[in-house]
Protein backbone atom coordinates (compact mmCIF):
# COMPACT_ATOMS: atom_id res chain seq x y z
CA UNK A 1 0.00 0.00 0.00
CA UNK A 2 2.65 2.41 0.66
CA UNK A 3 4.28 1.78 -2.36
CA UNK A 4 1.01 2.98 -4.06
CA UNK A 5 1.04 5.21 -2.57
CA UNK A 6 4.37 6.96 -3.50
CA UNK A 7 3.19 6.44 -6.76
CA UNK A 8 0.30 8.68 -6.15
CA UNK A 9 2.03 11.20 -4.72
CA UNK A 10 5.32 11.28 -6.76
CA UNK A 11 2.63 11.27 -9.94
CA UNK A 12 0.66 14.44 -7.82
CA UNK A 13 3.90 16.09 -7.42
CA UNK A 14 5.20 16.16 -10.92
CA UNK A 15 1.32 17.38 -11.70
CA UNK A 16 1.90 20.37 -9.58
CA UNK A 17 5.53 21.25 -10.02
CA UNK A 18 4.75 21.51 -14.12
CA UNK A 19 1.40 23.57 -13.28
CA UNK A 20 3.69 25.98 -11.12
CA UNK A 21 5.97 26.55 -14.03
CA UNK A 22 3.56 27.00 -16.58
CA UNK A 23 2.38 29.93 -14.55
CA UNK A 24 5.94 31.15 -13.58
CA UNK A 25 6.35 31.18 -17.89
CA UNK A 26 3.19 32.97 -18.82
CA UNK A 27 1.74 29.84 -20.11
CA UNK A 28 -1.06 30.55 -17.51
CA UNK A 29 -2.60 33.89 -16.96
CA UNK A 30 -2.35 35.03 -13.27
CA UNK A 31 -4.97 37.56 -13.44
CA UNK A 32 -4.26 40.86 -11.28
CA UNK A 33 -7.04 43.92 -10.54
CA UNK A 34 -7.60 46.85 -9.62
CA UNK A 35 -8.22 46.35 -5.90
CA UNK A 36 -6.30 45.39 -3.45
CA UNK A 37 -6.66 41.32 -2.67
CA UNK A 38 -5.14 39.61 0.71
CA UNK A 39 -5.15 36.15 0.00
CA UNK A 40 -4.73 33.96 3.28
CA UNK A 41 -4.41 30.08 2.42
CA UNK A 42 -1.76 27.57 3.39
CA UNK A 43 0.06 24.21 1.97
CA UNK A 44 -1.89 21.66 3.72
CA UNK A 45 -5.29 20.18 3.77
CA UNK A 46 -7.07 20.13 7.31
CA UNK A 47 -7.84 23.66 9.89
CA UNK A 48 -4.45 25.87 9.81
CA UNK A 49 -7.12 28.77 11.47
CA UNK A 50 -8.00 30.41 7.93
CA UNK A 51 -11.15 31.65 9.31
CA UNK A 52 -10.13 32.89 12.56
CA UNK A 53 -7.63 34.72 10.80
CA UNK A 54 -10.12 36.27 7.99
CA UNK A 55 -12.36 37.31 10.58
CA UNK A 56 -9.63 39.41 12.21
CA UNK A 57 -8.88 40.76 9.11
CA UNK A 58 -11.96 41.86 9.22
CA UNK A 59 -11.59 43.57 12.50
CA UNK A 60 -8.47 45.32 12.48
CA UNK A 61 -8.84 46.55 8.58
CA UNK A 62 -12.23 47.82 8.90
CA UNK A 63 -11.36 51.06 9.95
CA UNK A 64 -9.22 51.48 6.63
CA UNK A 65 -10.88 49.59 3.92
CA UNK A 66 -14.49 48.61 3.09
CA UNK A 67 -13.82 45.09 3.01
CA UNK A 68 -15.31 41.73 0.93
CA UNK A 69 -14.44 38.39 1.75
CA UNK A 70 -14.12 35.87 -1.21
CA UNK A 71 -14.26 32.39 -0.64
CA UNK A 72 -14.98 29.16 -2.59
CA UNK A 73 -17.52 28.00 0.01
CA UNK A 74 -16.41 24.35 0.51
CA UNK A 75 -19.26 21.86 0.52
CA UNK A 76 -22.24 23.97 -0.65
CA UNK A 77 -24.62 22.27 -2.78
CA UNK A 78 -24.72 25.47 -5.43
CA UNK A 79 -22.62 26.36 -7.93
CA UNK A 80 -21.80 30.13 -9.34
CA UNK A 81 -21.61 33.10 -7.68
CA UNK A 82 -23.55 34.04 -4.79
CA UNK A 83 -24.08 36.33 -1.91
CA UNK A 84 -23.98 34.90 1.55
CA UNK A 85 -26.85 36.71 3.54
CA UNK A 86 -27.41 35.79 7.64
CA UNK A 87 -30.77 34.02 6.47
CA UNK A 88 -28.88 31.69 3.93
CA UNK A 89 -28.43 28.08 4.92
CA UNK A 90 -24.67 26.24 5.08
CA UNK A 91 -25.86 23.61 2.50
CA UNK A 92 -26.49 26.63 0.12
CA UNK A 93 -22.96 29.20 0.52
CA UNK A 94 -20.87 26.71 3.34
CA UNK A 95 -20.21 26.74 6.86
CA UNK A 96 -17.62 28.75 6.68
CA UNK A 97 -18.70 31.92 4.90
CA UNK A 98 -21.70 31.76 6.89
CA UNK A 99 -19.73 31.98 10.07
CA UNK A 100 -18.09 35.08 8.78
CA UNK A 101 -21.34 36.70 7.40
CA UNK A 102 -22.96 36.03 10.95
CA UNK A 103 -20.09 37.67 12.90
CA UNK A 104 -20.10 40.17 10.68
CA UNK A 105 -23.15 41.05 8.88
CA UNK A 106 -22.39 44.04 7.26
CA UNK A 107 -19.40 42.97 5.90
CA UNK A 108 -19.90 41.88 1.80
CA UNK A 109 -19.47 38.04 2.08
CA UNK A 110 -19.60 35.86 -1.77
CA UNK A 111 -18.72 32.53 -2.90
CA UNK A 112 -17.74 31.31 -6.22
CA UNK A 113 -15.53 28.39 -7.45
CA UNK A 114 -14.55 30.85 -10.10
CA UNK A 115 -12.51 33.21 -8.03
CA UNK A 116 -11.62 36.00 -11.19
CA UNK A 117 -15.42 35.68 -12.12
CA UNK A 118 -16.27 36.28 -8.61
CA UNK A 119 -13.94 38.96 -8.21
CA UNK A 120 -15.17 40.90 -11.52
CA UNK A 121 -18.96 40.51 -10.29
CA UNK A 122 -18.03 41.25 -6.77
CA UNK A 123 -16.70 44.41 -8.51
CA UNK A 124 -19.52 45.17 -10.74
CA UNK A 125 -22.05 44.83 -7.20
CA UNK A 126 -20.42 46.47 -5.11
CA UNK A 127 -18.47 49.90 -5.88
CA UNK A 128 -18.08 50.69 -3.04
CA UNK A 129 -15.57 47.51 -1.84
CA UNK A 130 -11.76 49.47 -1.74
CA UNK A 131 -10.66 45.67 -0.35
CA UNK A 132 -10.84 42.25 -1.32
CA UNK A 133 -9.80 39.26 1.14
CA UNK A 134 -9.87 35.73 -0.34
CA UNK A 135 -9.93 32.65 1.80
CA UNK A 136 -7.99 30.06 0.46
CA UNK A 137 -6.69 29.99 -2.95
CA UNK A 138 -2.94 30.28 -2.67
CA UNK A 139 -2.18 27.17 -4.65
CA UNK A 140 -4.49 28.20 -7.32
CA UNK A 141 -2.60 30.95 -8.85
CA UNK A 142 -5.18 32.23 -10.93
CA UNK A 143 -5.14 35.86 -9.37
CA UNK A 144 -2.26 37.40 -8.23
CA UNK A 145 -2.36 38.51 -4.64
CA UNK A 146 -0.99 41.95 -3.25
CA UNK A 147 -0.42 40.00 -0.40
CA UNK A 148 -0.05 36.51 0.21
CA UNK A 149 -0.77 35.62 4.24
CA UNK A 150 0.16 31.61 5.24
CA UNK A 151 -1.14 30.36 7.83
CA UNK A 152 1.49 27.54 9.23
CA UNK A 153 0.16 24.90 11.77
CA UNK A 154 2.39 24.64 14.75
CA UNK A 155 1.25 21.25 16.10
CA UNK A 156 2.14 19.77 12.24
CA UNK A 157 5.08 21.05 10.51
CA UNK A 158 5.60 21.19 6.97
CA UNK A 159 9.15 20.66 7.06
CA UNK A 160 9.22 16.90 7.51
CA UNK A 161 5.60 16.47 5.76
CA UNK A 162 4.77 14.86 2.64
CA UNK A 163 2.71 15.61 -0.31
CA UNK A 164 -1.30 14.05 -0.66
CA UNK A 165 -1.78 10.90 -0.12
CA UNK A 166 1.43 10.25 1.81
CA UNK A 167 1.14 13.61 4.03
CA UNK A 168 -0.70 16.20 4.42
CA UNK A 169 0.65 18.84 2.03
CA UNK A 170 -1.26 20.16 -1.04
CA UNK A 171 1.34 22.55 -2.25
CA UNK A 172 5.06 22.45 -2.61
CA UNK A 173 7.37 24.12 0.36
CA UNK A 174 8.77 25.45 -2.67
CA UNK A 175 5.70 27.90 -2.72
CA UNK A 176 6.27 29.40 0.89
CA UNK A 177 8.95 31.54 -0.85
CA UNK A 178 5.71 33.37 -2.56
CA UNK A 179 4.56 34.27 0.65
CA UNK A 180 4.50 37.89 2.19
CA UNK A 181 3.62 37.08 5.72
CA UNK A 182 3.55 34.26 7.85
CA UNK A 183 1.51 33.21 10.96
CA UNK A 184 2.58 30.38 12.88
CA UNK A 185 -1.13 29.51 14.26
CA UNK A 186 -2.43 27.42 17.51
CA UNK A 187 1.13 28.11 19.49
CA UNK A 188 1.29 26.80 22.84
CA UNK A 189 2.11 28.45 26.28
CA UNK A 190 5.46 26.81 26.24
CA UNK A 191 6.76 28.03 22.61
CA UNK A 192 9.96 29.43 23.86
CA UNK A 193 11.91 32.86 22.14
CA UNK A 194 14.37 29.80 20.62
CA UNK A 195 11.48 28.13 19.19
CA UNK A 196 10.24 31.50 17.24
CA UNK A 197 13.65 32.11 15.97
CA UNK A 198 13.78 28.53 14.81
CA UNK A 199 10.63 28.54 13.39
CA UNK A 200 11.73 32.14 11.93
CA UNK A 201 14.48 31.09 10.06
CA UNK A 202 12.74 27.70 8.89
CA UNK A 203 10.09 29.80 7.29
CA UNK A 204 11.54 32.88 5.88
CA UNK A 205 13.64 32.63 2.25
CA UNK A 206 12.97 36.05 1.06
CA UNK A 207 14.20 39.39 3.22
CA UNK A 208 11.30 40.71 3.16
CA UNK A 209 8.60 38.53 4.92
CA UNK A 210 7.86 38.28 8.36
CA UNK A 211 6.65 35.80 11.02
CA UNK A 212 3.99 36.12 13.80
CA UNK A 213 2.93 33.69 16.01
CA UNK A 214 -0.55 33.33 17.33
CA UNK A 215 -3.25 31.15 19.63
CA UNK A 216 -6.60 30.29 19.49
CA UNK A 217 -8.45 32.14 22.29
CA UNK A 218 -11.91 30.36 23.54
CA UNK A 219 -14.60 32.33 25.17
CA UNK A 220 -17.04 31.71 27.29
CA UNK A 221 -19.09 28.59 26.30
CA UNK A 222 -22.66 30.16 24.63
CA UNK A 223 -25.94 28.36 24.05
CA UNK A 224 -27.06 27.29 20.67
CA UNK A 225 -30.59 27.43 21.35
CA UNK A 226 -32.31 29.99 23.75
CA UNK A 227 -34.10 28.49 26.75
CA UNK A 228 -35.48 31.32 29.05
CA UNK A 229 -34.80 28.79 32.00
CA UNK A 230 -32.07 27.33 31.25
CA UNK A 231 -29.42 25.82 33.53
CA UNK A 232 -25.98 27.80 34.20
CA UNK A 233 -22.97 25.80 33.21
CA UNK A 234 -20.15 25.69 35.50
CA UNK A 235 -16.15 24.94 34.62
CA UNK A 236 -15.78 21.39 35.69
CA UNK A 237 -19.38 19.79 34.47
CA UNK A 238 -19.39 16.88 32.53
CA UNK A 239 -19.00 17.26 28.82
CA UNK A 240 -20.05 15.21 25.56
CA UNK A 241 -17.32 16.68 22.52
CA UNK A 242 -19.17 17.14 18.92
CA UNK A 243 -16.80 17.92 15.89
CA UNK A 244 -16.52 18.25 12.09
CA UNK A 245 -13.44 20.37 11.75
CA UNK A 246 -10.38 20.13 10.03
CA UNK A 247 -8.09 20.06 13.07
CA UNK A 248 -10.13 19.15 16.11
CA UNK A 249 -7.13 18.76 18.99
CA UNK A 250 -6.81 22.07 19.85
CA UNK A 251 -10.75 22.13 20.78
CA UNK A 252 -10.53 19.18 22.35
CA UNK A 253 -7.50 19.75 24.69
CA UNK A 254 -9.14 23.61 25.85
CA UNK A 255 -12.44 21.55 26.60
CA UNK A 256 -10.60 18.74 28.37
CA UNK A 257 -8.85 22.06 30.78
CA UNK A 258 -12.13 23.53 31.17
CA UNK A 259 -14.37 20.30 31.91
CA UNK A 260 -14.77 16.92 32.80
CA UNK A 261 -15.35 15.64 29.12
CA UNK A 262 -17.09 11.83 29.31
CA UNK A 263 -17.40 10.69 25.78
CA UNK A 264 -16.63 12.61 22.12
CA UNK A 265 -17.78 12.27 18.39
CA UNK A 266 -15.44 13.53 16.18
CA UNK A 267 -15.99 13.49 12.61
CA UNK A 268 -13.87 14.86 9.49
CA UNK A 269 -13.91 18.60 8.26
CA UNK A 270 -17.83 20.51 6.92
CA UNK A 271 -19.23 17.03 8.34
CA UNK A 272 -22.92 17.00 7.39
CA UNK A 273 -24.21 16.36 10.69
CA UNK A 274 -27.47 13.31 9.97
CA UNK A 275 -30.39 12.13 11.75
CA UNK A 276 -28.20 9.15 12.90
CA UNK A 277 -25.67 11.08 13.79
CA UNK A 278 -28.48 13.20 16.27
CA UNK A 279 -29.66 9.85 17.50
CA UNK A 280 -26.26 8.66 18.62
CA UNK A 281 -25.57 11.95 20.01
CA UNK A 282 -29.12 11.80 22.16
CA UNK A 283 -28.20 8.07 23.41
CA UNK A 284 -24.66 9.75 24.76
CA UNK A 285 -26.62 11.76 26.43
CA UNK A 286 -28.87 10.30 28.20
CA UNK A 287 -26.22 7.87 29.67
CA UNK A 288 -24.82 11.56 30.85
CA UNK A 289 -27.93 13.41 31.71
CA UNK A 290 -26.25 16.19 33.48
CA UNK A 291 -23.82 16.46 30.78
CA UNK A 292 -23.64 19.55 28.27
CA UNK A 293 -22.84 19.00 24.47
CA UNK A 294 -19.82 21.66 23.56
CA UNK A 295 -18.86 21.93 19.57
CA UNK A 296 -17.04 24.38 17.59
CA UNK A 297 -18.27 27.63 15.83
CA UNK A 298 -18.07 25.83 12.56
CA UNK A 299 -20.21 23.14 13.52
CA UNK A 300 -22.60 25.24 15.32
CA UNK A 301 -23.45 27.02 12.18
CA UNK A 302 -24.48 23.48 10.79
CA UNK A 303 -26.52 22.75 13.52
CA UNK A 304 -28.53 25.76 14.43
CA UNK A 305 -31.43 25.22 12.25
CA UNK A 306 -32.15 21.65 13.19
CA UNK A 307 -34.93 20.44 14.86
CA UNK A 308 -33.80 18.56 17.66
CA UNK A 309 -35.25 17.19 20.84
CA UNK A 310 -35.75 19.40 23.22
CA UNK A 311 -33.04 18.33 25.83
CA UNK A 312 -30.90 17.50 23.32
CA UNK A 313 -30.99 21.37 22.14
CA UNK A 314 -31.07 21.98 25.69
CA UNK A 315 -27.71 20.59 26.19
CA UNK A 316 -26.07 22.12 23.06
CA UNK A 317 -23.13 24.76 23.31
CA UNK A 318 -20.46 26.19 21.45
CA UNK A 319 -17.31 27.45 22.15
CA UNK A 320 -16.80 30.95 20.59
CA UNK A 321 -13.16 31.66 19.30
CA UNK A 322 -10.42 34.70 18.43
CA UNK A 323 -6.87 34.43 17.11
CA UNK A 324 -4.57 36.66 19.75
CA UNK A 325 -1.24 37.18 18.53
CA UNK A 326 1.74 36.86 21.14
CA UNK A 327 5.55 38.21 21.32
CA UNK A 328 7.34 37.33 18.53
CA UNK A 329 10.55 38.41 16.27
CA UNK A 330 8.15 40.97 13.99
CA UNK A 331 5.58 43.54 15.39
CA UNK A 332 2.88 45.44 14.51
CA UNK A 333 0.56 43.23 12.12
CA UNK A 334 -2.01 45.46 11.10
CA UNK A 335 0.61 48.17 10.28
CA UNK A 336 2.62 46.01 8.31
CA UNK A 337 -0.63 44.44 6.03
CA UNK A 338 -1.10 48.55 4.68
CA UNK A 339 2.15 48.93 3.91
CA UNK A 340 2.56 45.69 2.31
CA UNK A 341 -1.36 46.56 0.41
CA UNK A 342 0.61 49.72 -0.60
CA UNK A 343 4.18 48.75 -1.76
CA UNK A 344 2.64 46.45 -3.84
CA UNK A 345 -0.09 48.70 -5.46
CA UNK A 346 2.55 51.32 -6.50
CA UNK A 347 5.23 48.49 -7.83
CA UNK A 348 2.20 47.36 -9.74
CA UNK A 349 1.47 50.62 -11.27
CA UNK A 350 4.87 51.14 -12.31
CA UNK A 351 4.59 47.53 -14.13
CA UNK A 352 1.94 48.78 -16.09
Amino acid sequence: MKVFLSIIAWVYTMVITIRHRLYDWGVFKSHTFDIPIICVGNITVGGTGKTPMVEYLISTLSSDYRIAVLSRGYGRRTKGYREVQTTDSYLDVGDEPLQMKLKSPDTVVVVSEDRVAGIERLRKEHPEVTLIVMDDGFQHRKIKAKVNIILIDSTRPVDDDKMLPLGRLRDLRSRLSAAHLFIVTKCSDEMTPLDKRLWRNKLRTVAYQKVYFSRIESRMIMPLFEFDDREEVNYGQQAILLSGIGNPRPFVREAEVRFNVVDKMLFGDHHHFTTADMRRLYEKLKHNPRAVIIMTEKDAVRLRRSKLPEPLMRAMYFMPIHIDFVEGPDTDLHGNIIAEIKYESKRGAKGK
